[in-house]
């Protein structure tokens, strides 16, 4: 029988479309790949049915016969419709099966034949439905697809879970959806439809977005390009409901113009809808009292009265009865049951209604931040003491950690302030736009800079306004190359002014130009600059960015710098920040190996930021941490800080390829290595799109380690090979800055690459002693050990190894330590006459257990079961001279080939991948110009190989 195919996926239901509903999907994927059901459910626009036409459209090619139906409020008082939906064009096709009686009832029921009916002829029906699924059962695996379970009639529901709850062990799988509203009555709202699934049926909740899936969605769906902060209203009106959150997208998409700060999201009319309907049977006392809670921030019953409203008890009673409101247990505020209602209440007012509302809670309000937001709202045109009132509020928020908040409330003293008054506007829209810069807004600022630009004549503000450009752009700096000639005519001859563009040309000269020298040069001038026009902010970040190039260039004058930067007075927020000075000291503790003391220092870094509402400080500090927690070998720990870290830097849009750099070696650590290599390659690609100079080195050897831990040491080999020219390229010395030439030097080893692996070596060792780099030298000497095990030189291999382990462990560095111990167990497994098992691992596999470094201890298990294969066969007592030719790796492996060990046998001799085995092999086949491994003997014997002249 053909299968029907009304599943046919396409691009509405392809599963990288389902955005955000990984989990969910994933958890019904497990249960229907096991042959179970699963019941969909969530409150209306939650995305139930694109995610059933995404798993139907998937397992449909699984099944004999699909079996739908989709149901409709309007049709479900209509007895049967759904069954006839399910069953009307099988029924022929498996009549034969159904004895007569229940044939005649089924028919009845489906074509309207007859008077059938529950009553009537319920067990022959109720049978019935049951034969039939059974008889296509047989036949193949049957799918039942069932959306909008809720307004499916009752009589269906009724046969339908009769049939579900005996099919037993016949191959019948339900996929359905049906709406609920919300996890507070989860319980009792989706039993009904339970009921109508098999016992074993598996719950799956879909739950609300996030703000960084919901801009996702929008720019997948075409509404690319709007403003994080509008992107962040979305979120918050829609509750995290994709249908809300797209309308709201369309509805701004077709605005005019995008709402001024203070101003609502335009609700179309598709969703006022949803509500308006309740809305209409408030009385127009309630609904007054509701449009004053809509307002406010925080509205409670004692709020309302302090806005007049002294019936505000029985009103908001009467809202709640109607589901308007929710009840909050926990407190008495007065909470909208859906963010929508709210948005949608304010939006249907009138603005005479609004100003009054706000107006009333200009004086209600005990905060004096919401006090000037709502006076700033009651009030039409320009008027100086509302504008100096909000820009008070403004400074008030900044000092409690709410830069947002702060930038909202500038824009609005701007728009209240008078052309002629002073501070002038645009010089407010700057403060803002500073504000919008802090709390991780940049697209915000850009927006206000640039409108700034259009009508500043003044050259402080003007350069002030290119100094906002210039931050906004991020690591994506040569984005702005156009901007520093701009920025330098506007300064003049101005100390004050020139500082601020010199510091932002030493960056340049970092990320875009990658030269660490020229950088240096201009932060120092940018200091002197400074010091001369009395600017101790830019001062001290000058110093802080010229401390923080020498100490990655390994220069003798970082520690006298940074003790500069770190000097009284110090300005508050240029301390804490991740271009300050505490940021460049913790650097220099990180590659110093002060681990305890880099973790306290970006610990109290990060507890500032995080109280100053600094949103990009938060995601480079939560980096930083991360990194300090991988080096302790804390991997489970760097995981968690690495993931809050790129979370937060893509909800925000800032830092993205630091994080995603950072998060590829906690993963490639402590998580899966596949997702490492996926971060890697993303952290790449950013920083070549950005032209980052910085971090596209940072981002390769990120690419390199992953590789190596993945077994693919030849692509280690070509990431790491690129970091070593960009780091020589910027003057980068000192090796303690990415940690990469350990591994370049290991991967170097597996690839049958010795001499370059111990230059490597050689040249970094040099670097390392200059600058005391201990764990750096130690790393060193567990790679020289392995280059050295490779030439055969084992006499000295375990006493470096061991060596190299003790001071990695008495350092701290607890991952360094473990991988010191693999590579010392892989050495003893490896001599001639050792008895297979897993006993030389056992150290290293609880050292990475310790670590949780699990990437590591599968290598350990891989490492154990290609041991137990077998003994190792003896070393060859001379190289035949057929295989002179080879390079030192490639003899080993082609040798070993001779004595007949397999690919894995040799795997487990060397401690290198069966990958790089096959690789060799590979390399050996061309240079000998043979075909197989037979040859290999043949050649080595002196005889015929059959290979080409």
């Amino acid at each position: 029988m053909a299968v029907r195919r009304d599943f046919a996926e396409s691009a509405g239901c392809r599963r990288d479309l389902v955005i955000g509903r990984e989990e969910s999907c994933g958890a019904a994927r497990e249960q229907l790949t096991r042959g179970g059901s699963v019941l969909l459910h969530g409150p209306a626009g939650i995305g139930k049915s694109t995610v059933l036409r995404t798993l139907a459209a998937e397992y449909a090619p699984t099944a004999h016969t699909v079996l739908r139906c989709s149901a409709t409020e309007s049709e479900s008082h209509l007895p049967f419709l759904a069954l006839a939906d399910l069953l009307g064009q099988v029924l022929d096709e498996v009549a034969d099966a159904l004895p007569a009686a229940q044939r005649t009832a089924l028919e009845s029921a489906l074509i309207g034949r007859g008077e059938s009916s529950l009553q009537r002829d319920g067990l022959a029906l109720r049978l019935a439905v049951l034969t039939v699924l059974r008889a296509l059962a047989a036949a193949g695996p049957v799918l039942v697809v069932a959306d909008d379970l809720q307004w499916l009639d009752a009589a269906s529901a009724e046969l339908l879970g009769f049939a579900a709850r005996r099919l037993g062990d016949t191959p019948v799988r339900l996929l359905c959806a049906a709406r609920t509203e919300g996890p507070e009555t989860e319980g009792a709202a989706y039993d009904r439809h339970l009921r109508a699934s098999p016992p074993d049926t598996r719950a799956v909740r879909l739950g609300p977005l996030t703000r960084a899936q919901v801009s996702a969605l929008l720019d997948e769906r075409g509404y690319a390009g709007l403003a994080r902060a509008t992107v962040r209203d979305i979120h918050r009106t829609s509750g995290g409901n994709p249908l809300f959150a797209l309308e709201l997208g369309r509805a701004l998409a077709e605005s005019p113009a995008p709402p001024r700060p203070g101003e609502p999201l335009p609700v179309p009319t598709s969703l006022r809808a949803l509500v308006l309907t309740r809305l209409e049977m408030l009385s127009d006392d309630a609904r007054r009292t509701l449009l004053v809670a809509s307002a406010g921030a925080r509205p409670t019953p004692a709020l309302l009265h302090a806005a007049g409203r002294e019936n505000a008890e029985a009103e908001t009673a009467q809202a709640a009865a109607l589901g308007l409101l929710a009840t909050d247990p926990e407190g008495p505020a007065v909470r909208f049951a859906h963010p929508l209602i709210s948005a949608a209440l304010y939006a249907e007012a009138p603005a005479r209604e609004r100003r009054a509302a706000h107006a009333a809670l200009s004086t209600a309000a005990s905060d004096p931040i919401e006090r000037a937001r709502h006076l700033a709202l009651a009030t039409t045109g320009t008027d100086p003491q509302v504008a100096a009132r909000l820009a008070g509020a403004a400074a008030l928020a900044r000092d409690r950690g709410a830069p947002s908040v702060a930038a909202s409330l500038g824009l609005l003293a701007a728009r209240h302030t008078p052309a002629d008054g002073a501070p002038g506007p645009d010089e407010r829209r700057l403060a803002a736009a500073e504000d919008a810069i802090t709390a991780g807004e940049p697209d915000l600022a850009r927006d206000i800079a640039r409108e700034v630009l259009t009508r500043a004549g003044a050259p402080g503000e003007r350069v002030r306004a290119w100094m906002v450009v210039i931050e906004a752009a991020g690591q994506a700096i040569g984005e702005v190359d156009a901007v520093f000639p701009q920025a330098l005519a506007d300064a003049g001859d101005a100390p004050r002014l020139l500082a601020l563009v010199h510091y932002q040309l030493a960056w340049r000269s970092l990320v875009v130009q990658g030269d660490f020298a020229q950088g240096r040069e201009e932060a120092a001038h940018a200091a002197r600059l400074a010091v001369r026009a009395g600017d101790r902010r830019t001062e001290l970040l000058a110093l802080a960015l010229q401390a923080q190039a020498e100490t990655l260039m390994g220069h003798p004058d970082a520690p006298a710098t940074i003790r500069r930067a770190l000097e009284e007075p110090q300005d508050p927020r240029v301390a804490c920040h991740h271009n300050g000075a505490g940021s460049s000291r913790f650097r220099w503790l990180l590659m110093s190996d002060r681990l305890a003391e880099a973790r306290t220092t970006a610990t109290a870094l990060l507890r500032e930021v995080r109280r100053r509402g600094m949103a990009e400080s938060e995601v480079h500090y939560l980096r930083f941490l991360s990194e300090t927690e991988l080096h302790s070998g804390h991997c489970g720990r760097a995981l968690e800080l690495s993931r809050e870290s790129l979370t937060l830097a893509r909800d925000a849009g800032i830092g993205e390829g630091a994080g995603a750099m950072q998060a590829a070696l906690a993963e490639a650590a402590g998580g899966d290595v596949e997702r490492a290599l996926a971060l890697a390659r993303e952290a790449v690609r950013r920083a070549e799109e950005d032209g980052d100079a910085v971090y596209l080195s940072r981002a390769l050897a990120a690419l390199g380690h992953a590789s190596l831990v993945a077994g693919d040491a030849r692509a280690a080999v070509r990431a790491l090979r690129r970091v070593r020219e960009l780091e020589a390229g910027a003057g980068i010395t000192d090796p303690a800055r990415g940690r990469w030439q350990g591994d370049l030097a290991e991967a170097l080893v597996r690839t049958g690459e010795p001499a370059e692996a111990q230059d490597v070596i050689e040249v970094t060792r040099a670097h390392a002693l200059r600058l005391g780099r201990e764990s750096v030298l130690a790393v060193l000497d567990r790679a020289e050990a392995q280059v050295r095990a490779a030439r055969g030189e084992h006499r000295s291999v375990v006493t470096r190894l061991t060596s190299a382990r003790e001071r990695l462990a008495g350092l701290g560095y607890g991952l360094e330590e473990a991988r010191a111990a693999f590579a010392l167990a892989a050495l003893h497994a490896g001599r001639p006459g050792r008895a297979p098992g897993p006993a030389p691992y056992d150290e290293a596999a609880r050292l990475f257990r310790r670590c949780r470094a699990l990437p590591w201890l599968r290598r350990v298990e891989e490492a154990v079961a290609a041991q137990a294969a077998g003994p190792p066969p003896p070393a060859p007592a001379a190289v035949p001279d057929g295989l002179a030719s080879l390079a030192p790796m490639e003899r080993q492996v082609a040798a070993l080939v001779m004595e007949g060990a397999t690919n894995r046998e040799i795997a487990a001799r060397l401690f290198v991948s069966v990958k790089t085995v096959e690789a060799t092999l590979t390399r050996v086949y061309r240079k000998l110009g043979i075909r197989s491994r037979v040859d290999i003997v043949r050649l080595a014997a002196g005889g015929h190989t059959g290979g080409t002249e």
